[in-house]
């Protein structure tokens, strides 16, 4: 790649996330170089074959996981999950729907009601000054 580039650069591992992919798990040849806005626009518009393969096989990297379970990161980590999962292992855990599982969603659960709930104080809060 030239120096005379267009355009600003990410590093493969911000590329990596905003694409949802684990890094160690992409080509060697993405791993090691750097890649464009439009490089990066072009991977999400036309995902090559390895992407698409790690996009729907995995490893997936945690918020992904954490994403597929319906749990938070840190949900996951209480778990004990803090490697990547491919998506067999998370249609396992889903099958297998584990205490911890079970538990964080819950408490997703419940976190999300408590946003809207707050959101909609607010959004009253505001109404009622207007």
């Amino acid at each position: 790649m030239s120096s005379h580039q267009t355009g600003q650069t990410m590093k493969p591992a911000t590329a990596a996330k905003k694409l949802g992919v684990y890094l160690p798990a992409t080509p060697a040849a993405f791993q090691e170089g750097v890649v464009s806005r439009a490089e990066l626009a072009e991977l999400q518009a036309n995902p090559p074959e390895w992407l698409r393969d790690l996009r729907a096989d995995g490893p997936h990297p945690r918020p992904v996981v954490a994403a597929k379970l319906g749990v938070s990161i840190a949900g996951l980590a209480r778990g004990g999950i803090t490697e990547p999962l491919t998506t067999e292992q998370i249609e396992e855990l889903k099958r297998e729907l584990p205490e911890w599982l079970q538990k964080e969603r819950a408490t997703q659960a419940e976190v999300r009601k408590e946003t809207v709930r707050l959101k909609n104080l607010k959004r009253e809060k505001e109404a009622g000054q207007g």
